[in-house]
């Protein structure tokens, strides 16, 4: 991709799965990479497995003080921040009426709250400086309907809309979309589903599998670089075709 070399890219959730990915993928691209992330065994892992990362920061995304503090690492260590990968995320597959108030505040603050905390902290560096990119992950949970996940879907939903006003209000400096993928062979993933569920997931799929990280991080990879000038405020769904059917591929 062109423009990425040199790129100071701060990543969230990046310590295992999609985040992982776009992490390798951006340093591959020769840009400088910080992830930020709360599990201390997965930070440990990746550091062993992805050796030129800049820093791996410890920060709770749901936390504004730990957010504040990890993009002010960053900045310190990379002299600056040009691109935002908003990814870090959870999941509680439960059936809605069996959701807790916990729970419900617990995947809202993760999903939403700390996607608007890491958004603006890093977009109000970036106003000040040379502008950036900021990137986050959606869902198709929040395009369309999906059961076991209303609060999941909800936060998703947010997201976009989150996103869309953001490209809005700080355009030209930065510029601002939203990936949405469907089902992704992660370690999130693999701790909700048996076997059985993903094979009966991946029998809706029209290309019949789950989508890999690294096909996600390849995407991130696009928009954040020079080609994606001129792309803003949208949202792009990879999902192997799930949702283009309606019903039928369902």
């Amino acid at each position: 991709m062109r423009g990425l070399t040199g790129k100071r890219v701060l990543i969230s959730g990046g310590a295992s799965g999609i985040g992982a990915a776009t992490a390798a993928r951006f340093l591959e691209e020769g840009s400088a990479v910080c992830i930020l992330d709360r599990d201390s065994k997965a930070r440990l892992q990746i550091q062993h497995q992805l050796p030129d990362l800049a820093a791996t920061l410890d920060a709770d995304v749901s936390n504004l003080g730990e957010v504040q503090a990890a993009v002010d690492d960053a900045v310190r260590i990379m002299g600056g921040v040009d691109v935002l990968i908003n990814n870090a995320g959870i999941s509680i597959r439960h059936n809605f009426l069996d959701i807790t108030p916990e729970e419900w505040d617990k995947v809202i603050a993760v999903n939403l709250t700390g996607v608007f905390y890491m958004a603006q902290t890093a977009a109000r560096h970036m106003m000040e400086h040379n502008g950036g990119v900021i990137l986050q992950t959606a869902s198709t949970n929040g395009i369309m309907g999906y059961p076991y996940y209303a609060d999941y879907n909800a936060t998703k939903a947010g997201v976009i809309e989150l996103t869309r006003s953001m490209a809005l209000e700080l355009a030209p400096k930065i510029r601002v979309c939203a990936v949405a993928p469907g089902y992704v062979l992660t370690p999130m993933q693999r701790a909700e589903y048996t076997d059985e569920m993903l094979d009966a997931v991946n029998q809706k799929i029209p290309l019949k599998r789950h989508a890999k990280p690294e096909e996600i991080a390849a995407l991130f990879a696009f928009l954040a670089s020079d080609d994606a000038a001129y792309i803003t405020g949208h949202v792009y769904t990879v999902d192997g075709a799930e949702t283009a059917g309606g019903l039928a591929s369902r």
